[in-house]
């Protein structure tokens, strides 16, 4: 994964955990995740947006 191996990535985690702290580092996971699916959403192609109406 782009030349990054087990001690690399470790010390990019630890400098993460000091720059941010242990309690934000959850809220700050699941914001990466929001993004990366939003970003593969959107390299699919679907540019279409559905709009449902309340009316049914």
């Amino acid at each position: 994964m782009f030349g990054f191996g087990l001690p690399e990535l470790s010390v990019v985690l630890v400098i993460v955990t000091l720059v941010f702290g242990v309690g934000r580092l959850p809220e700050l996971g699941g914001a990466m995740g929001k993004t990366i699916r939003n970003f593969k959403k959107a390299s699919e192609g679907k540019d279409e947006i559905e709009i449902k109406s309340k009316e049914a």
